[in-house]
This record gives structure tokens, C-alpha cells and sequence, in this order.
């Protein structure tokens, strides 16, 4: 496909070729720790949000919904973008986006100016992952990429657990203005670094045009099924006008897309990858496990702080041992997988996290449960998803030619981003429907269970070890 950067080959110096991954990955670690912390913090904030701004709960979740519906919208053009103009160009500007979202957040003036700042975040929010991604897949050669993939991985180690304890922090101490401008100083760092560290690359030599006809659908398509998601969990009604009539809209416009993708000379998106077995079987394991694991971590914050009364700063700290469980484990699964079968790792992991999360559902629904209990089925949990995510998307690509890796990273963002939203929204309206009580929680948790363990049907075709 032309529409993917043509990618060089790694110095000839292998000492030369570490130095620029090295660099590479330490650009684009600080950059995505940024983001993840952001999203973290801001999933906290939500209730003194809606206190500082005098505005009902309902509205303030659109703080986190627009800033989803800006990444829906600009991933599809990440691969494009690295084509056009270059990928340390484009992650140029994904972080200076990123940055201005955050400095205008911190002085939205009321409900509806810091949702379109939070949209102007996550324009930026939504290149630096498929970008910062596919400039590290260029550089690492296939026996260092699941060790390079390992370190991509630090951001979920540092973010989901010092994410909610610092956003905490800020809230009960401080105001909620800062939980915005943390990210500036972070934002500079990683600006100075991309433009010292990162390689100078050219742009693709005659670049296809835009595919405008294709943007047109899947942009608006992932927006408004999103939307539609988004609204269907705040309601717990998927049949309601305003959640339905998006999500068909939605779901038309991607169907649209998926069959010029297939057809086009030249699509936005090279559908075609998933003519390989091991990435089609991998999206597909991580489509389902990201579903029931990022449905579920609306649960724990709102746990803590509805049922059992607890400050914010408890419920991060509450929260922490689970983000560096998850981590640490990511860390060393992610280096294992270069040199063990996938086929017994990856749906290992799945079985530990679908136990995690069914020891948290049978115990949430006693009263007054010991919190070491949960904390401690939680970091179960934790274990298995630090086997599965990184070690998956390894998998995935690893053996992809190297002009296609920017598809693929653009892929795995749109993968992800999607099937989260769908797991946020389903696991919403279980809650909704079944209770914010112990026994509701108990069956959101067996839920997000269900849906872990789902995912060990295609994980079983996942490839055994490399020769």
C-alpha cells in the first residue's frame, strides 16, 4: 500500500542502529506517559469537575467522550500523515497539540470551553500512540521488538498507577486546574527531546493524495459510533433515539469504508493486513480481552469512592498496586515472547485475568469486604493483562513486511480505541441496569470476567514458538 511511509532500512552499525532506537523510545515513553497519565487523572476529577463547574455529572463525562471522539476521528490519518510529512514532523505535532489542549483546559472558564479543549487534546492524544509506535517498529529489528514493545509498555506500568494517586493528590490539595497544567511541564520535555533525539525523516517521495472519499467515512463513522456507545452507556439504553440512530450511522459509515478499503488502489487504511493470519488473530485477542479489561476500570474508581465512601487520593492508592502489577508483568512478558510460543503465553495471561476478574465479582459483593481482598484479586487480574496486551500486539506485527508497519500501528490504535469504548459502554449499562450497589458491581465484574475469557477462543490460533 502506498499510502504508508517508505520506511528505511536500520544503520548498517548496529551500535548506530541501538542509539537511534534508544532514542526513539525514550521520546516517545515520555510523550506517552503524558497521555496516559492525563486520561488516568482525568477519570478521577470527573466528580469535582462537575462540582467546579456547577454542571451535572452527565455533562462533564463529555470531557472524556469528546476527547475520545478527537481520536477517533485523527488516528485513521496517522499513516497518512507519516507519509506526507514525516513521522518526526507529524509526532512534532501531535505534542504541541497535546500540550496547547492541556494549557487551554487548565483555563476553560465553564462546562462546554473545557470540552473543546479537551477535543484539542485529543487531536494530539490521538497521533502519539500510532506514531510513536510505528517509528519504533521501523527502527527495532524482529529480535528486539518484543523487548522495544516491552518498554512502549512502561507508560501503562507508570500511568494507571501514579495516575489516580497524583490526580488525587492534586484534587484534594490543590485545585482542578492543575490536573491540566502537570501535563505542561512534561509536554515541554518531550518537545525539546523529539526534536533533538528523533531521526530526520523525509517524506514520501510522491505521496498518493488524501484518501478524502475514505476519510469521509471512517473518521465520522468512528465518531458517531462511539458517540452512539457513549451515549447508550449514560443512559443505559442502546434503543434510545440518541444512542441508536449514531451507533447505526456509525456502524454504516465503517461498513462503507471496510468495503472501499478492500477495493481502493490507494485506501486510508490497508484493510488487507488482515490477509495475515497472525495479525487478524491477533487484533481479534485483543479486541475481545480489551473489551472486558478497559470496560472494567470504570469500576474501581467508582467502587471506592459511591459505595465505600473513600477520598479520591484513597481510591488511587487503592488503585496503584493494580497499574504496577500490570506493569511489571507487562515488562517481563514482553521480553519473553521473543523467545516462547505465543500460544501458551498469551492465552495463559487470558486465563489468570479472567480468574482475577471473577475472584474481584465473587468477593465485591460482600458487604463491607476486606479492601486487601479486592486489591489483591485485583493485581490477579493484573498478571494476566501484563501477559496479554503488549506481548500480543508483538505478535501481531513482528513478522509483517517493514512498509507496512505504519498500517499496522494505525490498526492497533483503531483496534483498541474502539473495543475499549465498547467495553465501557456495555460494562456502563450492566451497572446501570443491575444497580450502583455491591450486588450490581458484582455482576459488571463477572461481565468484564466473561469477556476476558472470550478472548482464549482466538488466542488458540495464535502461532507457536519462532524458528
Amino acid at each position: 500500500m502506498s499510502t504508508t511511509p517508505a520506511l528505511e532500512a536500520p544503520p548498517a552499525d548496529s551500535r548506530a542502529a541501538a542509539k537511534a532506537l534508544h532514542r526513539t523510545l525514550a521520546v516517545v515513553i515520555i510523550g506517552s506517559v503524558m497521555s496516559v497519565l492525563d486520561m488516568t487523572i482525568v477519570n478521577v476529577a470527573l466528580r469535582s469537575l462537575s462540582e467546579a463547574f456547577h454542571a451535572p455529572l452527565e455533562t462533564i463525562q463529555w470531557t472524556a467522550t469528546a476527547y475520545t471522539l478527537a481520536l477517533a476521528a485523527v488516528i485513521p490519518t496517522a499513516a497518512w500523515a507519516m507519509g506526507r510529512f514525516g513521522a518526526k514532523r507529524t509526532y512534532l505535532t501531535a505534542l504541541v497539540l497535546f500540550t496547547l489542549g492541556s494549557l487551554l483546559a487548565a483555563f476553560a472558564w465553564d462546562a462546554p470551553s473545557l470540552i473543546a479543549f479537551r477535543a484539542v487534546q485529543g487531536l494530539g492524544g490521538g497521533l502519539l500512540m500510532p506514531v510513536g509506535m510505528a517509528m519504533v517498529m521501523r527502527i527495532a529489528d524482529r529480535e528486539r521488538l518484543g523487548r522495544s514493545m516491552a518498554l512502549l509498555g512502561l507508560p501503562i506500568l507508570v500511568g494507571p498507577a501514579a495516575g489516580p494517586v497524583l490526580g488525587g493528590r492534586l484534587l484534594d490539595s490543590a485545585s482542578w486546574h492543575w490536573i491540566f497544567l502537570v501535563n505542561l511541564p512534561v509536554g515541554a520535555v518531550a518537545l525539546v527531546l523529539a526534536a533533538r533525539l528523533l531521526r530526520p525523516d523525509e517524506p514520501q517521495a510522491g505521496p498518493p493524495a488524501l484518501d478524502v472519499l475514505g476519510l469521509l467515512m471512517l473518521s465520522p463513522g468512528l465518531a458517531l459510533l462511539l458517540f452512539g456507545l457513549a451515549r447508550g452507556g449514560e443512559r443505559g439504553d442502546f434503543a434510545s433515539y440518541g444512542a441508536l440512530v449514531p451507533t447505526l450511522a456509525g456502524v454504516a459509515l465503517v461498513a462503507a469504508f471496510v468495503r472501499r478499503a478492500l477495493t481502493a488502489r490507494e485506501p486510508l487504511l490497508d484493510l488487507r493486513l488482515l490477509g495475515d493470519r497472525t495479525f487478524a488473530v491477533g487484533i481479534g485477542t485483543l479486541a475481545l480481552f480489551t473489551c472486558g479489561y478497559f470496560g472494567s476500570m470504570l469500576l474501581t474508581p467508582v467502587y471506592w469512592q459511591q459505595v465505600r465512601d473513600t477520598s479520591a487520593t484513597t481510591a488511587g492508592l487503592l488503585g496503584a498496586p493494580i497499574g504496577l502489577t500490570v506493569g511489571i508483568t507487562m515488562q517481563v512478558a514482553a521480553r519473553r515472547i521473543d523467545k516462547v510460543s505465543p500460544r501458551r503465553l498469551i492465552p495463559a495471561g487470558i486465563a489468570i485475568g479472567a480468574l482475577g476478574m471473577a475472584l474481584t465479582a465473587v468477593q465485591i459483593g460482600t458487604d463491607d469486604v476486606a479492601p486487601w481482598r479486592l486489591v489483591g484479586a485485583g493485581m490477579v487480574m493484573g498478571v494476566g493483562s501484563g501477559m496479554v496486551l503488549m506481548p500480543t500486539m508483538t505478535t501481531a506485527s513482528r513478522d509483517l513486511p517493514m512498509d507496512r508497519m505504519a498500517a499496522a500501528s494505525t490498526a492497533l490504535s483503531i483496534n483498541a480505541q474502539v473495543w475499549a469504548s465498547v467495553g465501557t459502554a456495555l460494562i456502563s449499562v450492566v451497572l446501570g441496569s443491575a444497580g450502583a450497589d455491591p450486588a450490581g458491581f458484582r455482576i459488571a465484574y463477572a461481565v468484564a470476567a466473561g469477556l476476558l475469557a472470550l478472548a482464549l477462543l482466538p488466542a488458540s490460533l495464535l502461532p507457536g514458538r519462532r524458528a
